[in-house]
This record gives C-alpha cells, sequence and structure tokens, in this order.
C-alpha cells in the first residue's frame, strides 16, 4: 500500500483542518432570524435568572461589594457627629436593613424580566448581538425600570418602616434635597433602596450578560455558544 511522503501529509491536513473550520465557524449574517432570537432570549433568561438568584439569597447585596447599598454621601458624611449623640448603632443597623429590603423586593423582578423577554421582537435580537456589551442590559432597563420600581417600593418601604431611624432619615434627607445636594430619589430611604437595588440588579445582569460574550460555549447551551460565538 504506498505511503504518503510527509509534505503531501501536512498539505493534506492543513486541507482538512481549514474544511472543520469553515464547516463549525459562523458569522451574524448566517444566524437566521430564529435562531438569532432563541439564542438571545436564552442568554437573557440565563443573566435575569443568575442575577436574581444571587442577589434574592441572604445576605446577596449585603455581601457582595458591588452591589451593597450604603448609605447617600450626605448622611455617610454625618456620621462622626450621629455617632457622637449615640445613634451609630441605629445607623448601622439602617444600613443592614436597607440591603435586606433589597434583597426582599429583587425576586418580585422575575416575571416582569420573563415578559420583557417575551416581548422582544427580531428586530430587537438583531439590534441587541450586534451592539455593545451590556446591550442586553440595556435593553432590560429601558422594558422594565418604570415597572420594577412600582414593584420593589412597597416592598422596600414595608421593611424600612419598622426602623426608627426610617423617619428621621426621610425628614432630614427631605430637607436636605431642597438645597439640590442630594438628588430626589435619596430624600427617601425607600426611594433610595429601590433605586440602588434597581442599580444592583442590572450590574449583575450586565455581569452575567459579559460572561456570556466572553465564552459563550462555557454557558452551557448549544443555542447560546452558536448564536454569541457568532460575533465573538
Amino acid at each position: 500500500m504506498p505511503t504518503i511522503s510527509s509534505p503531501l501529509r501536512r498539505v493534506a491536513l492543513g486541507a482538512f483542518l481549514l474544511a472543520s473550520c469553515s464547516a463549525f465557524a459562523f458569522s451574524l449574517s448566517d444566524i437566521s432570524n430564529q435562531e438569532a432570537t432563541s439564542g438571545l432570549k436564552a442568554a437573557l433568561e440565563k443573566g435575569a435568572n443568575t442575577a436574581v438568584a444571587k442577589l434574592g439569597q441572604q445576605n446577596g447585596f449585603l455581601n457582595n461589594d458591588k452591589v451593597k447599598i450604603k448609605l447617600p454621601g450626605a448622611l455617610e458624611q454625618a456620621m462622626p457627629l450621629i455617632r457622637m449623640t449615640g445613634q451609630g448603632q441605629k445607623v448601622d443597623d439602617l444600613v443592614v436593613d436597607m440591603n435586606h429590603a433589597a434583597e426582599a423586593a429583587v425576586p418580585m423582578a422575575k416575571p416582569l424580566l420573563v415578559n420583557a423577554v417575551k416581548s422582544m421582537s427580531v428586530s430587537d435580537a438583531k439590534n441587541i448581538l450586534s451592539g455593545g456589551d451590556t446591550s442586553v442590559t440595556d435593553f432590560f432597563r429601558q422594558k422594565t425600570s418604570g415597572d420594577l420600581a412600582a414593584k420593589f417600593l412597597p416592598i422596600v418601604k414595608k421593611i424600612t418602616d419598622k426602623n426608627g431611624l426610617s423617619s428621621r432619615y426621610n425628614a432630614t434627607m427631605g430637607q436636605v434635597a431642597k438645597t439640590g445636594l442630594v438628588s430626589g430619589d435619596q430624600s427617601t430611604v425607600e426611594g433610595y433602596v429601590t433605586q440602588r437595588a434597581l442599580d444592583g440588579l442590572f450590574l449583575m445582569i450586565g455581569e452575567e450578560e459579559k460572561a456570556i460574550r466572553k465564552d459563550p460555549v462555557g454557558s452551557g447551551s448549544a443555542i447560546i455558544g452558536k448564536v454569541f460565538g457568532a460575533i465573538k
């Protein structure tokens, strides 16, 4: 039986590898509308579910420095004086309550995020896939921010109201807000926590999105790997 010389073997191997690469490499133009939409919806659902699970667990905000809710700047600056008056522990307790309030509110986001995914059009899918690293997160923010804030606020308020300092915070920050030194969403503790909870949720969804874009195959989903792999 004739043997193949080394140069010919190298040429044959190169041709085989090239053919293999061509068979498995995709560009965005090779992805059908249905595949693009399915892949994106799968990525949206995965990112949202993971973010909600991480933040909605016990101490999900408190133990995560990226999203931990701290005191607004004006109140933080006043902490030395507050501690001198013996109120420091109450403020520390307020920080814990704020983070637990956000933690309790976040699971309410899941159905709204799912509805946003269901409402996504083919055009939305293509635009998001060809957008920047946080285009999925931006889509969620645009579609759900208002409804999420309305859902979060009463849950947050119920929890923060049990802290005696909550009313004093609201009274103090309400006065400070009139000076323009703080934004309106910081004038009440429930408004402040609600906004920070939303910021934390979208930040974590963004972290998941970046991870999927960086390693689509590692997502464990074939359709996510194919669609997001096409735009790497």
